[in-house]
C-alpha cells in the first residue's frame, strides 16, 4: 500500500508540473528581461533599475505583492493595476549606503486574479568601499526644455595614491562634463565633476547615466545616474491613447489633455481615420480637455491612428498621439429559413436527403474524427500584442566620449 501511495503522489506531481509552468508563462511574457547587473557602483551612489511590465492581454492584470530576498535591494511597483496595453514598472533600488561588497537579490512579483502567477527577477552588483559619490546621483528635478542646468558631484577615492579618472563617457549626446582634480594625498584622491545639460535635450523623463572611467584595472568603470523631467512649454498627454476593446458598431470616448504655460486656442485635431472624432473648445485657456470618440466599424481587428493637435501658439509643435483600439466582431446571425430556401433554389419543395454508401472495402462503422477545441489563452481568451518595452539604464556605448576640461 505504501508503494502504491507513493507512486500515486509522484504521478500527480508530474501531471501538475506542466500546468504550473504554463500558468507562469503568461506572466513571464509581459517582461522583456528578468535579470540586471548593476556592475561596480560607488558607495552612496544612486543605483536603480526599472523592469517594464507590459500588459499584452485584453483583461486587466493586478500585481498583488512585490518583495526581495535581500535587504540590499528594495523593490516597488509603479502601479498595481495594469490595464490592457498599459506598461508599469518594477523598480529595484540597490542599497549602496547600508551595504558594501558583492550582493545578489531575487525580486518576486506576485499576480492574483483568475490566473495567479509568480515571476522572479534577479539583480546583482558590487558596492565599492573605496569610491564615494556626493550626492549619489545627478538629480535635475523638473526643468523647462532649453533652460541652462548645472549640477556638481564630488568623487572621493580612498586607496592608491596614483588612482585617476581618465575619462567620462555617455551614450547621451546632450550631456557635457567638466572634471577638476581637487586633492591628492597619501591614500586619498578627490575630484569635482560639473555636469551640464545641453539646451538641445528633448522633453520627457530622463533616466540615464554617466560612466566614470578610471585607471583601476580591476574596476575601471563606475556608473553615475542622471535623472530628471524635462517639461516643454506645451504638452499633450497621454502619448498613447488606449481606447480599449470596442464591440462592432459601438463607440467609446477618451480624453486628451493639452497643457501650456499661458492661454492658447486649440484650433483642431487632425486624424486620417474618420472613425475618430474630436471636439475642441473655442475658448483660450492653459488647460484643454479634448474628448476623442472612436466609432467601431463592423470589421473586427486592431485599429491604430495618429492624432495631431494644432494650436495657435507660435513656434510650438506638439508630438503626435497614437490611438489604439480593438474592434470585436458582431455575433453571427442565423439566416432566415425562407432566404436560405430561396438561395438554394428549392422553394417550398423539399427533396429527401440521399445517403451515399461507402466504397467497397471500407469500414462503415468508422466515424469522422471529432475536432478538439484549443485551450483558451491565459488570462481569459487574451490576444497577445508585440512587446515593445525599452530597458532604461542600458549599458553605455563607451565609444562616445564627453568633452573634459581638467584644471590643475
Amino acid at each position: 500500500m505504501h508503494w502504491r501511495s507513493a507512486s500515486l503522489v509522484i504521478l500527480l506531481a508530474a501531471a501538475m508540473c506542466p500546468a504550473r509552468a504554463s500558468a507562469q508563462e503568461w506572466a513571464q511574457k509581459m517582461f522583456d528581461h528578468q535579470e540586471y547587473d548593476f556592475g561596480s557602483v560607488a558607495r552612496g551612489a544612486e543605483a536603480q533599475h526599472r523592469f517594464p511590465i507590459k500588459n499584452l492581454y485584453k483583461e486587466d492584470v493586478h500585481v498583488s505583492a512585490v518583495y526581495s530576498s535581500c535587504g540590499c535591494t528594495s523593490p516597488r511597483v509603479t502601479q498595481d493595476l495594469i490595464q490592457s496595453g498599459e506598461t508599469a514598472y518594477i523598480v529595484a533600488d540597490f542599497n549602496t549606503r547600508s551595504f558594501t561588497g558583492p550582493h545578489t537579490a531575487t525580486v518576486t512579483v506576485l499576480f492574483d486574479g483568475q490566473f495567479p502567477a509568480e515571476v522572479r527577477l534577479n539583480v546583482k552588483g558590487n558596492i565599492r568601499k573605496d569610491v564615494v559619490f556626493i550626492p549619489g546621483k545627478i538629480d535635475l528635478g523638473t526643468i523647462d526644455v532649453g533652460a541652462p542646468v548645472e549640477r556638481k558631484v564630488n568623487v572621493s577615492y580612498a586607496g592608491r595614491s596614483d588612482w585617476q579618472i581618465v575619462d567620462v563617457r555617455s551614450a547621451n549626446n546632450h550631456f557635457e562634463v567638466e572634471l577638476t582634480p581637487k586633492d591628492r594625498s597619501v591614500g586619498r584622491v578627490d575630484y569635482e565633476l560639473l555636469f551640464r545639460l545641453k539646451p538641445t535635450a528633448p522633453a520627457g523623463y530622463l533616466n540615464d547615466r554617466l560612466t566614470i572611467v578610471t585607471n583601476d584595472v580591476a574596476n575601471r568603470l563606475i556608473p553615475l545616474a542622471v535623472e530628471g523631467n524635462l517639461v516643454a512649454a506645451m504638452t499633450v498627454s497621454p502619448s498613447s491613447l488606449q481606447m480599449g476593446v470596442v464591440k462592432a458598431d459601438n463607440r467609446v470616448t477618451k480624453q486628451l489633455i493639452v497643457k501650456g504655460k499661458s492661454d492658447f486656442h486649440v484650433l483642431r485635431v487632425e486624424c486620417d481615420d474618420p472613425a475618430f472624432k474630436c471636439q475642441v473648445s473655442p475658448q483660450a485657456k492653459k488647460l484643454h480637455l479634448i474628448p476623442v470618440t472612436f466609432t467601431a466599424s463592423s470589421t473586427p481587428g486592431k485599429v491604430v491612428a495618429k492624432l495631431r493637435v494644432i494650436t495657435d501658439a507660435t513656434g510650438v509643435s506638439l508630438p503626435e498621439v497614437t490611438a489604439h483600439a480593438i474592434v470585436e466582431g458582431a455575433p453571427v446571425q442565423k439566416q432566415p429559413a425562407a432566404a436560405a430556401e430561396a438561395e438554394s433554389g428549392t422553394g417550398s419543395e423539399k427533396k429527401p436527403a440521399t445517403i451515399e454508401k461507402p466504397p467497397a472495402g471500407t469500414d462503415e462503422s468508422a466515424k469522422p474524427a471529432t475536432e478538439t477545441k484549443p485551450r483558451p489563452e491565459l488570462p481569459g481568451d487574451a490576444e497577445e500584442k508585440p512587446a515593445s518595452g525599452v530597458r532604461d539604464s542600458a549599458p553605455p556605448q563607451l565609444n562616445n566620449r564627453l568633452r573634459i576640461w581638467r584644471v590643475s
